[in-house]
């Protein structure tokens, strides 16, 4: 593991130069925290990911700074739209890590991590997860009128799915059934990630 972590982290950092070379310091200090977050998640002596701040930590680098560091590269800037489909994409991202860490829950308490789970409890638990799973869909509204492209809301079609999976993830006994739970999760994310993209470009403009 920790070999593979030198070697992703050695070309993300040689791929990151370049795109330094052609944006400048906004995408080195994009570049410096994202690879102190990966460390400090499972390094050091208080890793993120048994703190109560794993989902936080997920929503932002894998949602905010993924998306809106990705239209800068591209555009040089970041538009308000933008900034809302990466709220969306990191509560999905974070979702998958609720489920996780509900999943895990007993065993974390027994070994004294403190992640979100552990303080809130199964009930709170719960909550968090389907907050960050129905939050994206109550943001793709806000994109298309601030767009003024209809093409946007194309990730409504995934709302059955997404209720399924609610329904899913509180009838699943404890254990390894919530597995499926989060495989489920993390394919409704590429589902709405691939939906999006679509009607960005069926949109026929920036946005």
């Amino acid at each position: 593991m920790r070999a593979g972590l030198v070697l992703v982290g050695g070309v993300a950092v040689g791929l990151g130069l370049v795109l330094v070379a052609y944006r400048g310091w906004p995408v080195l200090l994009i570049g410096v925290a994202s690879l102190s977050a990966a460390l400090a998640y499972m390094g050091g002596p208080k890793p993120i990911a048994y703190s109560p701040y794993g989902e936080l930590t997920v929503f932002v680098f894998f949602g905010l700074v993924a998306v809106t560091g990705t239209e800068w590269v591209l555009t040089g800037s970041v538009g308000r739209v933008t900034l809302i489909a990466s709220m969306a994409i990191g509560s999905l991202a974070a979702s998958a890590l609720a489920v996780n860490n509900h999943r895990d829950m007993e065993h974390d308490r027994w070994v004294g991590r403190r992640t979100f789970a552990v303080l809130v409890g199964e009930r709170g638990s719960r909550r968090l997860y389907y907050a960050l799973l129905l939050g994206p869909f109550l943001l793709v509204p806000v994109m298309s009128v601030w767009a003024r492209a209809p093409a946007l809301v194309l990730p409504v079609v995934l709302v059955p799915s997404a209720i399924r999976l609610l329904r899913d993830f509180a009838r699943c006994p404890p254990g390894v059934g919530f597995n499926e739970i989060l495989f489920r999760t993390f394919r409704l994310e590429l589902w709405f990630a691939v939906l999006l993209s679509a009607g960005v470009l069926l949109a026929g403009k920036p946005v």
